[in-house]
């Protein structure tokens, strides 16, 4: 997989290394693909100045939540915390705290990211009540579309239109642009 990141242009890999307890071979604790500087987004939809706040994001998020959803960054696929979840509950915005998907729509797409088939509030092809914004993304050479939380310009994904009935759609989440809360009723 990181012969393959690395192959693709403006894409930076970045694995951290470190040795197992008691010896022994190493083990990998993270990783993630990084967009180069070329490829960042110049037409940016913050509400504020961004110079102004970056120390905060800072602060608030682990290294790896800031890379992603304040760089543009992308999680390596199959390494994310909430793939696997099947728990009921609702996804949020790690930097805000808005809604964003609800585990009802939550599929397993076989890509390696968490996939949605619509976000929260959504009425059919209405997403005027959901907390996401879309906008085109042109960063690796060819045209996707970026997802982005409406309250604060977090980076969350991609959506594609290989989805399941009835949206054909398949949001493509990072696990650390996210938290989880379980549903009270079980």
């Amino acid at each position: 997989m990181a012969r393959l990141l690395r192959r693709l242009p403006g894409v930076q890999l970045l694995l951290l290394q470190a040795p197992r307890a008691g010896g022994g071979s190493s083990a990998w604790l993270g990783s993630r693909a990084a967009h180069s500087d070329m490829d960042k987004d110049t037409g940016s939809l913050t509400r504020y100045d961004a110079s102004d706040v970056t120390t905060d994001w800072q602060k608030k998020l682990t290294p790896e939540q800031f890379h992603v959803t304040r760089e543009k960054g992308t999680e390596l696929p199959f390494s994310g915390l909430y793939l696997s979840n099947t728990e009921p509950g609702m996804y949020h915005c790690v930097c805000c705290d808005a809604s964003l998907f609800s585990s009802v729509k939550k599929y397993d797409s076989g890509t390696g990211w968490p996939s949605f088939s619509e976000a929260h509030g959504a009425r059919g092809t209405d997403e005027s009540n959901t907390n996401i914004l879309r906008r085109p993304d042109n960063s690796l050479g060819s045209t996707s579309t970026e997802v982005l939380c409406k309250q604060c310009d977090a980076h969350l994904g991609h959506v594609f239109s290989d989805g399941p009935a009835p949206s054909g759609q398949r949001f493509c989440i990072n696990s650390v642009s996210l938290t989880f809360k379980p549903s009270s009723s079980h």
